[in-house]
């Protein structure tokens, strides 16, 4: 299949009246929506609040759905774009199936399946991967993959390091080479297969398989599959979820399967890691500016995509970007930020402090206050820097600002970078060598006791930091 040109077409949606409280409803063939959000317990007021602030941060599409019935929805959430990294779960759902059915082994190793790459061609040790290890992104082989970003390359373990299943790395190549070992074993193609499974039995609106692609390079052997798909599908796949396989009558995807792969297989940090191609958190995790009182599971795009579920809340959220124009895209922050504002809109309890500067407490940074505040000393600031792309990646961070506007970074006590700060209208601003690409990045910090809270331009929560060593 041939990838397809996307006009911003086809962005409209009609919705089915909803007057009741939900009832693990399933929709037809369009969703069912509350006449109204106070109805099922929500807040227009509130809605309102994150619907405006996600206009702000330019998302393309919204979707709300608490048991089956549209909360509230907004933006193009017929437009079918590009997935992203959202085909992994969508993947995971298809190996379920076929393991269940006995078609896929998940204990059968790539030298058992005849499976290789480009020279330089995998070793013995790494063809005793096996399909277990690759759907838990653990296989060990750090093979250049299709579909890498930078950070993604430069994350990557260095080749051989590790053996199969003993460490967890977010690997491109163990996602594309299920989708060759998924072809071979069940003799289907992805999306024909997706379709047959999963889209039709849930009356997806949108779904075509014209609108998936394959992505070849010499990199590796192993294809990229691409796929579109609109905000109002993706969500029908969320529910299908959070109902753990089930589709009204029917068992979709078993509901063991759907249980052992939204849990967390690998423990990236306390309270956050991977399942079977799902992120898991955790009730210990708060996760980009938002606390959830219970275990959640979600997936990514590069945008943000966001695909979450949230089974104490009988909740699913979806956030869509357009990807086919040029950024600039939301970032992590101001989505957890939404989140929070949605969550917030549910009268949902022990979500962590408002992420937006206006509610926040403290003393606003300014050259007056800066010795007041800080002292004439020079200000060390102790935070951690997150990573999502490799176990145990998260790691101690210090950045310290001297009196003479000069500046340095360090990870784990080892030098990283230098450059210079100084204060600007009420921001500080700093400006790396390396970091950032050496471009200039001003943040508004509020100062609370020990602890310094930075807001971007935008007045969304970005980094917390100690000034007393953590």
């Amino acid at each position: 299949m041939a990838g397809l040109a996307l006009s911003a077409g086809c962005t409209t949606a009609s919705f089915e009246p909803h007057e009741g409280l939900p009832n693990g409803d399933y929709p037809g063939t369009v969703w069912r929506k509350s006449t109204s959000p106070e109805r099922l317990g929500w807040s227009s007021k509130k809605l309102a609040v994150a619907r405006a602030f996600s206009k702000q941060i330019g998302s393309a599409a919204v979707m709300i759905i608490e048991d089956g019935i549209v909360v509230d929805a907004w933006g193009a959430v017929a437009a079918p774009y590009a997935l992203h990294s959202i085909r992994k779960p969508l993947m995971s759902a298809l190996i379920g199936i076929h393991v269940e059915e006995g078609t896929i082994d998940l204990s059968k190793t790539m030298a058992e399946l005849g499976i290789d790459d480009n020279p330089p061609s995998l070793s013995e040790a790494e063809k005793q991967a096996t399909v277990y290890d690759l759907i838990r992104s653990r296989s060990g082989i750090y093979h250049p993959a299709l579909g890498e970003v930078q950070i993604m390359k430069d994350a990557r373990p260095r080749r051989h390091s590790h053996a199969p299943g003993t460490f967890w790395y977010y690997n491109n190549w163990d996602f594309n080479a299920l989708g060759t070992i998924f072809e071979q074993e069940t003799k289907t193609e992805i999306c024909e297969e997706f379709e047959r499974r999963i889209a039709k039995p849930l009356l997806m609106e949108d779904f075509d398989v014209e609108r998936c692609w394959y992505h070849s390079d010499s990199e590796s052997i192993h294809r990229y599959y691409g796929i579109r798909m609109s905000a109002r599908d993706l969500a029908r796949f969320g529910l299908l979820y959070l109902r753990e396989g089930r589709w009204q009558d029917r068992q979709i995807v078993s509901e063991d399967w759907v249980r052992e792969s939204t849990a967390i297989s690998s423990e990236v940090a306390p309270g956050r890691g991977y399942g079977y191609m799902w992120n898991a958190w955790d009730e210990r995790t708060t996760v980009f500016n938002v606390q959830f009182r219970g275990p959640v599971f979600s997936h990514s795009g590069a945008g943000v995509h966001f695909l979450t579920v949230v089974p104490y809340q009988n909740l699913v959220v979806v956030h869509r970007v357009d990807t086919d124009e040029e950024g600039p895209y939301p970032q992590w922050h101001e989505l957890g930020r939404l989140i929070w504002h949605i969550l917030d809109a549910a009268d949902e309890a022990d979500i962590g402090e408002d992420p937006s500067l206006e509610t926040a407490s403290g003393v606003r940074l300014t050259a007056e206050k800066l010795t007041e505040t800080l002292g004439a000393d020079a200000i060390t600031l102790w935070g951690t820097l997150y990573s999502s792309l490799v176990e145990d990646g998260d790691r101690a961070i210090a950045a310290t600002l001297f009196p003479d506007n000069s500046s340095e970074i360090t990870i784990e006590g080892r030098l990283e970078d230098k450059g210079e700060w100084w204060l600007e209208e009420g921001k500080v601003c700093t400006q790396w060598q390396k970091l950032r690409d050496g471009k200039v990045s001003c943040r508004y910090w509020l100062v609370d006791g020990q602890t310094v809270k930075s807001f971007d331009l935008g007045g969304t929560l970005v980094d917390t930091y100690s000034l007393s060593p953590r």
